[in-house]
């Protein structure tokens, strides 16, 4: 069987979380690191929208992190990440959606015509006061293991949190700030973040995980 391509960028949390699925899948992928302001051509072939991750697995294209993470997990799934799917998908969509966009707005404002970053930042915040409040029964959001949940929130409340890190430790959110710290300071975390160069064709093959 042909090893699987990922397309990634370091530190997108799309791509964070697709790579956190694959390693805990245990699937040997090539990965080759892209560079958001010059995109590999092979990139762009394979997935016009030209956005990463995308996971090119012989003939087929999988081009949404989650799409991914399910795939890799559906494979292999040794932590039993799958079994809160039902719970994790509702919760997953509240990220990608609506907290998301307030994130982009504050972290990202100069780029939003008008947008108010403080009242940004209180609109996600809202969010992760709910997360705060499911963290307050167990270690990690549907009980007392990682799950499809976690893995795909995580990274975005990373995001967040590094806006400003200062002002974020200083809230209200325990729960969340311990669910967030512990994931920063795991291997599993580490073993995500290697640094890699841009990819080009002709490259060695970089093996991940």
């Amino acid at each position: 069987m042909t090893r699987p391509v990922l397309y990634s960028f370091r530190r997108c949390p799309y791509a964070m979380r697709a790579r956190l699925a694959i390693a805990s899948a245990g699937i040997s992928c090539e990965l080759r690191e892209v560079v958001l302001r010059d995109k590999a051509p092979e990139l762009l072939q394979a997935s016009p929208k030209a956005t990463v991750p995308v996971l090119v697995i012989g003939d087929e294209v999988i081009e949404e992190s989650l799409d991914i993470m399910i795939w890799a997990l559906r494979q292999n799934d040794p932590e039993g990440w799958l079994a809160s799917q039902d719970a994790s998908l509702p919760l997953i969509a509240e990220c990608d959606r609506p907290f998301k966009m307030a994130l982009d707005r504050y972290k990202y404002g100069s780029r939003y015509a008008g947008a108010d970053t403080t009242a940004e930042r209180a609109t996600a915040a809202e969010f992760l006061q709910k997360l705060d409040g499911m963290l307050s029964a167990s270690a990690y959001l549907f009980g007392e293991v990682p799950s499809l949940g976690d893995m795909a929130i995580l990274t975005f409340v990373r995001q967040y949190a590094f806006v400003d890190k200062d002002w974020f430790d200083a809230q209200p959110w325990p729960n969340l700030i311990r669910w967030l710290n512990a994931f920063l300071g795991s291997d599993r975390f580490a073993a995500i973040m290697d640094k890699h160069p841009k990819w080009e064709n002709g490259d060695p093959v970089t093996i991940f995980p």
